[in-house]
């Protein structure tokens, strides 16, 4: 026997035992009614041909046409599995009639075996052959298919046991939460079509969700798929062990050499005996690596079953520089071109706080802005100490502003709450006016709520931005007096169909204060700008005294957005169209929307999208350009 007919020989037994399936499955599959008999050959007993020359084989030198009638996802399967096509097609000249004939009575078996995969276990198989009518050495085998129908899902059992069941059993409340879970997420259900690949699929997802649980050594104690080819069902049973639940013990914590082991503590915000999940695992990563100490984190458990009871989480960290210098140069559509250079120091006067400070030149604005803050405490709390001082130019006027403020920080992964106190004066001197000054003292609240499928490029969910202010102010030319001071921006994310997305926002802010009494500059509204009213310059909308727009008490803007992939090509760069919508003023009974339209392109870069916008503003009946990076929350 050559070469070819050796491998035929050895592929034919390895693929009818490679894809038939689970070896449970096959191992419960009953013969049913249809099964026929071995035979001496299958050419006669499917209705072959009864010419002796063609039951022995085409020959060698022949050539061979092989037809599979079968429906197209079956027909594929088929002609990409069995011998006889791949074989037959591949190689015809080098098959001689005694393997000719071996393959030709292996291939009902074999079509069996691969249809029992997708669920159909009564198929009936016929296989036709003819010589060529024209007189070439050219043989036509059709073999015919009926797969009947697929079975389905009878009855489904999914079992747990070992320490998942006796802690459900007792009422243990992680427990009870993963085994529902578990459950409701196994996504086989009674009356489905049965697969191999999904039950095998469903099989190997249930137990990756038990391991992310905290049951790490979590394993299959039995799985089966019970067969009745006379009722056309399969009955699945699926028992897991769950073996022990990690719960945290301590923290094996490497790589600290400036920074406290109490940082690295408080970041894992957990406490002894918290069942160890994945999630508790990411998201502990997750926080080292945002608190900007460390340059690179790796946070894994040990999974010794011994120590499940007082599981170590193992911590490996190295340290980013404890000084950093970052210099600048940009542009925004806002304000102009600007140069910047930044210093953060990670470990001030020996203590585990951070200080930074930034100085910033540019055509419109410059600014220096400085801050001390902890590293992060118990539930992630931290102080802060800052001042800033701005000095920003419009085409109307001039303002100058300064602030220091004192505070408390927290920043989770859904939410960010920033208390403060802050003292803050303002100087403005409008073109062609003289100065007027205002200074205020507030207590302060800001708060930011996220729900996004992707932080940096979201797609679906909605962001949430509060601020809100209590104070007294005076200034040089009006009474003292308390104010109030309060801000909302929301904007929801949401696909539509397959290629299209929308975005939308809504945002609002005012100042309630008594008549005669006035608050620095900083602390009212203006409107106009990327992120605000598209189609007009930064800060250019407000209301209008003595020929210069200042800021006004009351805020009101809105935006729609639709927008799509250019190109399949080029799936992360998009091409978008929008409208705008708002004003400022001194009441929300004065504000006059006024409106900006255009198109735009957005790259989702990784670090972020990149806007570049046309809008058209209907009160200067002008076009504008707008260039942007990143989101605003």
């Amino acid at each position: 026997m050559n070469l070819a007919r050796w491998s035929a020989a050895l592929l034919a037994p390895v693929l009818a035992f490679g894809l038939g399936g689970c070896a449970n499955l096959m191992a419960k599959l009953q013969p049913g009614p249809d099964t026929q008999p071995p035979a001496a050959s299958a050419t006669q007993a499917l209705g072959g041909p009864a010419d002796p020359a063609a039951a022995a084989g085409p020959g060698t030198g022949a050539m061979v046409a092989i037809d599979v009638v079968a429906p197209d996802g079956l027909r594929q399967l088929l002609e990409r599995h069995l011998d006889l096509v791949r074989l037959g097609r591949a190689a015809p000249a080098d098959v001689d009639d005694s393997e000719w004939a071996r393959l030709i009575d292996a291939t009902p078996a074999q079509v069996r075996d691969l249809l029992q995969t997708e669920g159909f276990f009564a198929p009936e198989v016929a296989l036709e052959r003819s010589a060529s009518a024209d007189g070439t050495r050219t043989e036509r085998v059709r073999l015919r298919v009926d797969p009947g129908q697929q079975a389905r899902i009878g009855r489904v059992t999914l079992e747990v046991e070992g320490e998942i069941d006796l802690g459900s059993a007792a009422g243990e409340t992680h427990a009870v939460a993963t085994l529902a879970e578990l459950r409701r997420r196994f996504n086989l259900a009674p009356g489905a079509p049965f697969r191999n690949d999904s039950w095998s699929a469903a099989k190997a997802a249930a137990l990756a969700a038990l391991r992310a649980s905290g049951y790490v050594n979590a394993v299959f104690s039995g799985t089966s798929a019970d067969v009745d080819v006379a009722a056309n069902s399969v009955r699945l049973f699926l028992v897991l062990d769950s073996g022990p639940l990690f719960r945290l013990g301590q923290l094996d914590i490497q790589g600290l050499v400036e920074h406290d082991v109490q940082t690295v503590r408080n970041l894992a915000l957990t406490r002894a005996g918290t069942p160890v999940t994945e999630t508790l695992l990411l998201d502990f990563q997750e926080r080292l690596q945002k608190s900007g100490l460390f340059d690179s984190v790796a946070v894994t458990l040990d999974p010794d079953p011994a120590q499940a009871a007082q599981a170590r989480v193992l911590v490996r960290l190295r340290e980013a520089p404890l000084q950093i210098y970052t210099v600048g140069l940009g542009f925004s559509a806002n304000t102009g071109y600007r140069a910047s250079v930044e210093h953060l120091y990670r470990r001030v006067f020996g203590f585990a706080a951070s200080a930074r400070n930034k100085v910033e030149l540019g055509d419109k604005r410059s600014a220096w802005e400085g801050e001390i803050i902890s590293h992060p405490g118990e539930r992630l709390y931290r102080n802060l100490i800052g001042g800033a001082v701005e000095k920003l130019e419009t085409d109307t006027d001039t303002v100058l502003s300064q602030r220091l403020r004192v505070g408390r920080t927290q920043d989770t992964q859904r939410l960010e709450r920033l208390f403060f106190l802050e003292a803050e004066r303002s100087v403005r001197t409008p073109l062609g006016a003289p100065d007027s000054s205002a200074f205020a003292l507030s207590g302060n609240f800001h708060g930011a709520w996220r729900d996004l499928d992707n932080i940096v490029l979201p797609t679906r969910g909605a962001t949430l931005k509060l601020e809100l202010g209590l104070g007294r102010a005076h200034g040089d030319q009006s009474e003292s007096g308390y104010f109030t001071r309060l801000y909302g921006r929301v904007v929801g994310y949401l696909p539509l169909g397959d290629t299209w997305y929308g975005q939308a926002r809504l945002e609002l802010g005012h100042v309630f204060l008594p008549n005669g009494v006035v608050v620095p500059e900083s602390k009212l509204f203006r409107a106009g700008g990327d992120e605000s009213v598209r189609g007009y310059t930064f800060r250019s909308l407000g209301p209008v005294v003595n020929g210069a727009v200042g800021g006004g008490l009351s805020l009101a803007t809105a935006s729609v957005e639709l927008a799509r992939p250019i190109s399949v090509r080029l799936p992360s760069v998009w091409g978008a169209v929008f409208v705008d919508a708002g004003n400022a003023a001194n009441s929300f009974g004065a504000l006059r929307p006024v409106y900006g339209a255009g198109v735009g392109v957005r790259w989702r870069s990784p670090v972020g999208p990149l806007r570049l916008d046309w809008a058209y503003g209907s009160e200067t009946r002008q076009g504008r350009f707008h260039f942007s990076v990143g989101i605003a929350f």
